[in-house]
């Protein structure tokens, strides 16, 4: 199965939901990253205030920040290679990248769902 790096931002935490304020995309990206974990999928997450030795030891990061700063987070890599930069992918982004099933038996729909952007993951509201 694929191997999925993130490289979010600084923030206090990488589900959305710390602070005053809820990004939803944040939040949505969190079950879908999850999701992954169910699938299979090897999932690695750095955050830039928890983690900076992670952003210095991979080059292709770092270029990044130097090139556009924090605007270039959050980064994501499947099988080392870039996919996106500057926002989180879909579900349905991820799934492609990594050969993830969207539809598995056994798994309620709601868990199912290309991620639309809501503000609660699937099956939470």
């Amino acid at each position: 199965m694929a191997t999925v790096e993130i490289y979010d931002p600084a923030m206090c935490c990488s589900t959305g939901v710390c602070g005053p304020s809820v990004d939803p995309a944040l939040a949505q990206f969190s079950a879908d990253v999850d999701w992954l974990g169910t699938a299979g999928v090897e999932v690695h997450r750095f955050g830039l205030s928890s983690e900076p030795g992670k952003f210095v030891e991979n080059t292709e990061v770092g270029a990044l920040l130097k090139d556009k700063g924090e605007e270039a987070l959050p980064a994501v890599f499947v099988d080392g290679a870039l996919r996106t930069t500057g926002r989180y992918p879909t579900r349905l982004e991820l799934a492609e990248w990594t050969g993830a099933e969207t539809e598995r038996p056994g798994l309620p729909a709601a868990e199912q769902a290309e991620s639309g952007g809501g503000c609660c993951a699937p099956g939470e509201c």
